[in-house]
């Protein structure tokens, strides 16, 4: 391990960072001793290390409590809908409407995906489907990692019965699916309605849709937590790898795109002259972290 000057000399005060695809491996859901070490080496300075995921609080509190980060560490999920520190102070928070969430039910069948909604409750009945059977087949590693939140109503729309409104839905399926999907929604009153992002996996032909309560994401929760701390944008630094990180990057002043980020994304960052960090196989956040706030070598550390 590397001896590190005492204290941070980079201008950067907060550093957003996405789980899936860029603080964790693509092979299983441990965090590597290098980007372990970056994250509380740069704590230690006094930059605020935050985490900002599409996964919903339950989900990404077990990756990131061996991190043993600051119980106050902020954690950004359900792709911006909800913010509570690690400890579980309630900070933000936003619905999507009972009677919108209910209408797309019927209107999302038809693209062949399947639906799952997030209510922001503790156990069973966080996660909402139709088929477990038709989720598991698709995306199988997640339906057991969430199985025991995971409640089955036939037909979906009976999931708003009790008049709890979600803080995210989600539809997975294929590229072709989504797409189709989301043009649909983009071009119809919906629009209006919601807010869309999407996180691809074209190697897997998997793309999953978030459908959020208008005018959220991590980018908007970030912007929302900058102005609580008084920070700019050129303080604050954003690490993603996919579409759904992308309003968040686009928000934060020192933007860094994962080498392994969806090619249709990374070749945007790339006009945009956006850094272009290591793959997360290759500690990506770490080299970057490293870099920015000590001035080592990207290469050395790689």
């Amino acid at each position: 391990m590397a001896n590190f000057p005492a204290r941070n000399t980079s201008p950067v005060k907060l550093i957003a960072i996405d789980i899936d695809g860029t603080l964790l491996p693509s092979a299983g859901t441990a965090i590597s001793e290098r980007n372990k070490r970056a994250l509380r080496l740069a704590e230690s300075t006094g930059v605020e290390i935050v985490i900002a995921t599409g996964r919903r609080q339950a989900y990404a509190a077990p990756l990131i409590l061996p991190l043993e980060l600051k119980p106050e560490t902020v954690l950004i999920t359900s792709n911006g809908t909800v913010t509570r520190t690690l400890e579980g102070e309630h900070m933000e928070r936003a619905l999507l409407p009972i009677e919108t969430a209910r209408s797309l039910c019927g209107v999302l069948r038809q693209f062949g995906g399947t639906t799952v909604f997030t209510f922001d409750r503790d156990g069973k009945g966080e996660l909402v489907i139709e088929s477990l059977e038709k989720l598991h087949s698709r995306i199988a590693l997640w339906v057991e990692a969430n199985r025991p939140w995971i409640e089955e109503v036939r037909p979906l729309e009976r999931a708003f019965d009790a008049g709890e409104a979600p803080v995210q839905g989600m539809v997975c399926g294929t590229v072709e699916e989504m797409g189709r999907a989301e043009a649909y929604l983009t071009a119809s009153p919906y629009a209006q309605l919601i807010e869309m992002h999407q996180t691809q996996y074209p190697a897997r032909n998997l793309n999953i849709l978030d459908i959020l309560p208008p005018g959220w994401s991590k980018g908007v929760a970030l912007r929302k937590l900058a102005d609580r701390r008084g920070l700019r944008p050129h303080e604050i630094m954003a690490i993603g790898d996919n579409f759904n990180d992308l309003d968040m990057l686009e928000f934060a002043g020192h933007p860094v795109l994962m080498a392994n980020a969806a090619p249709e994304l990374l070749g945007l960052g790339q006009q945009r002259g956006w850094r272009i960090a290591p793959s997360n196989d290759a500690d990506g956040v770490a080299a970057v972290i490293e870099e920015t706030l000590y001035h080592t070598s990207v290469v050395e550390w790689a």
